[in-house]
């Protein structure tokens, strides 16, 4: 959430951003709101105070000037609890609609609508030559790998049974990523994968994403669709210690998209299924640190995806493709030779003080409480990378077989 100040010390840069994101609010309306609640507010805080006088003189007050005292207070009691929850009712009503805006665009993300705007900032390792490469799925089923017909049997469509070797990479790929980010001082969690709804209200999921998210609901209780939603909601309510930050946390969990809209896009194979697991990075951090937190993030997703040899590409999304929580993002795009183009395999946000604001997570600076920045970046989405792996080690003969180095991190020489 932003801060409401904003529309009193600077709605420009307010309304700026959201006309980088290409969407039309009228912030007028937010303004009046904004103003009608602190007003009303104003006046009730005027009358309780009031109210506290009189209560203190009644004490002293002869029996005539006592009785029209408390008669006084009496009515006041009743005008200040009327313009409280006045107050109630128009807080209510303003931030019901001040949670929709997103975060505000960092100056340094390019200005575009679209994915095809995103800027391009490297490409890292050698494209192989396969002639007539063939795609994961195709690879995958003729080594009995993979079985996403019986899945949809099982489970409907976007699923998919995994089995052998495959199964043993991906848990070589787990444990390889998080003692790398252990090394690298984030905590190895496993986070509960059912949160309550004020978790994706405090990561900015909700309302937003609400259609992407799977619900429980006779246990009010919600899939999460990335570890970040637990992650960041591990600390919401607390006053963290400024030089203790940045707290980093690695987390595995599974995680549950219902893809909503995407129907006729990637419906082969595992790139964009509903059930996947995933290792995600995630950092409380102080405000004044999170761009370089957020440049670090990014190396070590760049790094991971060079040890296991995989061509990618760096792009900076644009505004017209940033999440509503983040100010900043990258994404990893994987050479994937069955498309001959780069595929999204990880990105990097930094949410600056949108979700901690959300979240209530603060810090203490000079003696004053402060609101934290978080970021969040994903490590290993494991579906994705194993798709990576398949198609880039492709064989002639319809094998997939790994470099020494390669077959080190990931228990398996060859696939055949």
């Amino acid at each position: 959430m932003l801060d409401p100040n904003l529309l009193k010390e600077n709605i420009d840069l307010l309304e700026l951003s959201l006309t980088k994101r290409n969407l039309k609010i009228d912030i007028s309306k937010l303004e009046e709101l904004n103003e009608e609640r602190k007003s009303i507010r104003f006046e009730a805080e005027q009358k309780r105070a009031e109210q506290k006088e009189i209560g203190k003189l009644i004490a002293s007050a002869s029996v005539d000037e006592k009785a029209k005292m408390l008669e006084k207070a009496a009515s006041l009691s009743e005008e200040v609890k009327s313009l409280f929850d006045k107050v109630e009712e128009k807080d209510r009503r303003f931030f019901d609609e001040w949670i929709k805006l997103p975060n505000l665009i960092s100056d340094s993300s390019p200005v575009g609508k679209t994915d095809e705007d995103n800027l391009e900032i490297k490409k890292v390792g050698n494209i192989k030559k396969i002639d007539n490469p063939k795609d994961h799925l195709q690879i995958a089923e003729k080594l009995g790998l993979i079985d996403v017909q019986k899945a949809a049997d099982v489970s409907g469509s976007r699923f998919s049974y995994l089995f052998g070797d495959l199964v043993k990479i991906e848990f070589s790929l787990v444990s390889w990523a998080l003692n790398k980010l252990s090394d690298k001082g984030f905590i190895p969690t496993v986070p509960p994968v059912l949160v309550r709804e004020k978790a994706l209200y405090g990561t900015g999921f909700f309302p937003d994403d609400a259609e992407q998210v799977y619900q429980i609901p006779n246990d009010d209780l919600y899939l999460v669709g990335t570890s970040e939603v637990p992650l960041a909601a591990l600390k919401s309510d607390e006053i963290l210690s400024l030089e203790n930050l940045p707290i980093r946390y690695a987390g595995f969990s599974t995680c549950f998209r219902r893809e909503a809209g995407t129907y006729g896009k990637d419906t082969s194979g595992i790139f964009r299924v509903h059930q996947f697991d995933k290792v995600e990075m995630f950092s409380f951090c102080d405000p004044e640190k999170s761009i370089e937190e957020h440049e670090f993030i990014l190396s070590v997703e760049e790094e991971i995806l060079q040890e296991l040899e995989i061509p990618y590409r760096v792009v900076d999304v644009c505004s017209g493709d940033l999440g509503a929580s983040a100010s900043k993002k990258y994404d990893i795009e994987a050479w994937i030779p069955s498309q001959n183009t780069y595929r999204e395999v990880t990105s990097c946000s930094n949410t600056t003080d949108y979700q901690a604001r959300r979240l209530n997570i603060r810090s203490k600076k000079d003696g004053n409480t402060q609101i934290i920045h978080t970021l969040n970046g994903t490590a290993i989405a494991v579906g994705r990378i194993l798709i990576a792996l398949i198609e880039n080690n492709q064989q002639e003969d319809g094998t997939v077989k790994f470099s020494e180095s390669l077959s080190n991190i990931l228990g398996i020489e060859k696939l055949s």
